[in-house]
């Protein structure tokens, strides 16, 4: 299985791509490739159509997607179009997401001949940073039930079904078949320690104190 770091799409509140922000003076996407090589995963690479990508010593994946966050909750196009298309097995990982050893191993060791989504969930206590539930990593076998339910996401959102624009978990309810609005979180593996990702600069000093 390919280990696919997703560093796509635009974030114009943020003057440096949240994946090269520094915790303890690694880019975050650089500590990702470090945490899979330690847990013995060699097919890597990183899907962006930024060339500040191209030099960790991963193949980058060029991949153009026209989604772009403007601000809270409001964005423009598809978040679901973040993923670099392929037949083979993947397991896609969010390139702004800070992820411990432990995470990475659950990833990996988590089997599925479907798709698997992982997240924290409720409840939440110390070290993890926030108090609602964030996307991690989806683990796709079925590659065709990944791009059919991306199209399902656009129906459901022309029809106005969703409450909000469409994004990781918008597409997890879609996948599971369940309410497009209500998350299930025992449809999913939780993760639950100082895993998380940066939505907004302030947390960034949070989040680097828990991370060793």
């Amino acid at each position: 299985m390919k280990y696919i770091i997703m560093c796509g799409g635009e974030y114009p509140r943020w003057e440096t791509p949240r994946q090269l922000i520094e915790i303890n003076g690694e880019p975050i996407v650089v500590r990702t490739i470090r945490l899979l090589r330690d847990a013995g995963i060699t097919d890597i690479a990183i899907s962006s159509n930024n060339e500040a990508f191209a030099h960790f010593g991963v193949p980058m994946l060029r991949h153009t997607n026209g989604y772009s966050s403007l601000e809270y909750n409001r964005n423009h196009g598809y978040w679901c179009d973040c993923f670099y298309p392929t037949n083979e097995p993947a397991c896609y990982l969010l390139g702004d997401v800070v992820f411990s050893p432990a995470a990475i191993r659950t990833i990996i060791d988590t089997e599925t001949d479907d798709i698997m989504f992982f997240g924290s969930k409720p409840p939440f206590k110390p070290p993890y940073p926030k108090w609602y539930e964030e996307p991690f990593a989806f683990k796709v076998v079925d590659q065709k039930h990944l791009r059919d339910a991306c199209e399902e996401v656009k129906r459901l959102d022309k029809q106005r079904r969703f409450n909000r624009q469409p994004i990781a978990w918008e597409l997890w309810n879609v996948i599971r078949g369940g309410d497009p609005n209500r998350i299930d979180f025992s449809s999913f593996v939780g993760i639950n320690d100082y895993t998380c990702d940066i939505d907004y600069p302030g947390e960034i000093e949070v989040i680097r104190r828990f991370v060793k």
